[in-house]
């Protein structure tokens, strides 16, 4: 597991984190940045995924 990986896992932590917390008083706003940091952190992981398979070629 590489950098992308872990940063790509965290942020979608905290995006897990973020969405749950915004459900709970109903803030639209911080359920929309927990959604947009899962995204982020699934581009970061796919990356991560990219790199790892280059690197094998």
């Amino acid at each position: 597991m590489d950098k992308e990986h872990l940063k790509g896992e965290a942020k979608k932590a905290a995006g897990h984190i973020k969405d749950g917390v915004g459900k709970l008083p109903g803030n639209e706003k911080l359920q929309a940045e927990g959604k947009m940091d899962k995204v982020e952190g699934e581009i970061r992981k796919t990356a991560g995924d990219v790199k790892d398979a280059l690197k094998k070629k």
